[in-house]
């Protein structure tokens, strides 16, 4: 079982994985259409305004996952998830859902009243792992480029 470990965004081990996150998802987008990754902001994941944190299994870095809090929704404070990766090898253990538990309870920490994030139609195993873990479709809150499906969790 891995050790969630929170690090800054821009550290060399949470800019490692992020490459490699984005290089998985632009060899997968769907051909003819352009992936804009953006490696983010040190700030917004800067508690209380957000949290980036790094798996870390038999001491090496095999995952990353990230909660920013993005303007109140009609529920009230609203965080979002960002960048949920795992190394292919270590897919299908429940560490997805370890690290998405993990960023869930420290949204409730920060008083989150709920929790949204957006993904592509072609991750079919994270929509899998956030509709078991209680996330519903909603209307676009954003204008991600990168996204075709959003998803919201209430959190009170």
């Amino acid at each position: 079982m891995p050790t969630l470990v929170p690090l800054p965004v821009d550290d060399p081990r949470s800019q490692a994985l992020l490459a490699e996150y984005f290089q998985m998802r632009g060899e997968a987008f769907p051909q003819g259409e352009t992936y804009r990754p953006v490696f983010p902001t040190a700030s917004v994941f800067t508690p209380p305004a957000g949290v980036f944190v790094v798996a870390v299994d038999d001491g090496a870095d095999v995952g990353c996952g990230g909660i920013r809090r993005i303007e109140d929704g009609p529920a009230g404070v609203r965080y979002e998830v960002k960048h949920l990766y795992l190394r292919p090898e270590t897919r299908g253990r429940g560490w997805g859902r370890l690290l998405l538990e993990d960023l869930e309870r420290r949204a409730r920490q920060w008083d989150a009243a709920e929790l949204v994030l957006d993904t592509h139609h072609t991750l079919a195993a994270a929509g899998g792992l956030y509709a078991r873990s209680g996330f519903e479709a909603i209307a676009p809150y954003n204008d991600n480029p990168n996204a075709t499906r959003w998803y919201g969790k209430r959190l009170d």
